[in-house]
């Protein structure tokens, strides 16, 4: 499994393309919290890192289909994975491999984005305190969320040879995930109970619920479940598709 991993990360950073996409996710970034008026951090007025935690989901659920897009759809294009399932590994490990290195990769995208808490905290004025417990409840709420983008990425992968095509799967069952239930629980034929329960089914209202900096354990096995799931989809799709 480690073998996989370390070959994902490689082949991810041998070529152009994979620091393109790092370099387009910083820069949107970039943008949107200290250019675009509507979200930028200086007008927002707070030193706080809501307008990132805010606009961070929607840059992912592009940047984490771009990342697992090639995960599998390489493998079946190229004729490799039959050469892959002849080595002495399960497709559980092939298939945690791959998930630790594109989970791996994001996080590093991630990184470059702590420089905002730094430069937040500079630009208070000296009385104005950093939330510390909201921003690492966000942070790890974020992390719960590219976990699950992860998942469903490499799963959309296992579904076709065409990288295209499975980041365009993996971004419609991200955005789904993400903003589908919520959107329907607005609809006044569910008002009443069922858009409370509908808005518990999407992702959104577990992220919101561990970005106030409360790690819930029921926000926790939610995003647990939703890994496991997209997990053992991958897995069934993988050994059919062998069969």
């Amino acid at each position: 499994m480690l073998s996989i991993y370390f070959k994902e990360l490689r082949s991810f950073f041998s070529s152009i393309a994979g620091y393109v996409v790092l370099l387009v996710f910083l820069t949107a970034c970039g943008v949107f919290l200290w250019v675009l008026t509507d979200t930028s951090i200086p007008d927002y007025g707070y030193a706080s890192m809501e307008q990132f935690f805010s606009i961070a989901p929607w840059l992912l659920l592009f940047l984490i289909p771009a990342i697992t897009m090639r995960s599998f759809a390489d493998e079946y294009r190229g004729g490799t994975i039959e050469w892959l399932s002849t080595k002495p590994v399960t497709p559980g490990q092939i298939i945690f491999g791959k998930f630790l290195a594109s989970f791996t990769l994001v996080c590093i995208a991630l990184l470059p984005t702590l420089i905002y808490v730094f430069s937040i905290h500079y630009l208070a004025m000296d009385d104005a305190a950093l939330d510390a417990g909201g921003i690492l409840g966000s942070y790890i709420g974020l992390l719960f969320l590219v976990a699950t983008f992860t998942a469903i990425g490499i799963f959309g992968s296992t579904l076709t040879d065409n990288q295209i095509v499975s980041f365009l799967v993996a971004l419609f069952l991200c955005f789904l995930l993400y903003s589908g239930f919520e959107a329907l629980s607005r609809v006044p034929a569910f008002s009443g109970g069922a858009d409370y329960y509908l808005g518990l089914l999407g992702v959104d209202e577990h992220y919101q619920s561990m970005s106030r900096g409360v790690i819930d354990t029921r926000d926790v096995i939610y995003f647990s479940s939703l890994v496991a799931l997209f997990i053992a989809l991958t897995r069934f799709t993988l050994v059919r598709k062998k069969a």
